[in-house]
Order: C-alpha cells, then structure tokens, then sequence
C-alpha cells in the first residue's frame, strides 16, 4: 500500500475524520481513507479500510507485553524537525 502525507487538512475536517472514525469504531487513517474514497467517487464496492493486516493482535497482549512494545517504540515518537524544512 502506498502512503501519502497530508497537510493543511483545517479544523473542520480533522473534526470530521474523528467523528467518522469514533462512529465506525475505527481507526483516523481508516476514517480518513473512506472520506478520501468517497471525495474520489470510490466508495462503491471495494475496502474502504487499509492496513488490517494485524488487527488479529488487538487486544491480545498482556500489560507486561503492551509496556515492552511502548518502550521499544518510544524513540519513534520524537521528531526531526529539521527532516520538515
């Protein structure tokens, strides 16, 4: 699947992703491709959900399991600004 960064989205449809994704139980990037299908004229018969190939892993760790995943990943949660200039 390929992936796309995307800027500038304003307030008023950041708030409508979330409303999609909280109503859908889904994830923002999930609610966020269905709006871009449907804007597209894509939203006939095909996935409007992307990246589910490890949904068989939600919620089967333990707590002990979730803090290794979170410490091992915590490094990716900064950011390089200068990447961004």
């Amino acid at each position: 699947m390929k992936q796309l960064t995307v800027r500038g989205l304003g307030d008023e449809l950041t708030r409508a992703i979330r409303r999609l994704a909280n109503r859908d139980g889904t994830s923002l990037n999930r609610a966020a491709v269905k709006l871009l299908r449907r804007g597209a004229g894509l939203a006939g018969p095909g996935p409007d959900t992307v990246g589910s190939s490890l949904d068989h892993l939600i919620g089967t760790w333990n707590d002990a399991e979730a803090g290794e995943i979170e410490s091992a990943l915590r490094h990716f949660e900064g950011v390089d600004e200068a990447l961004w200039e």
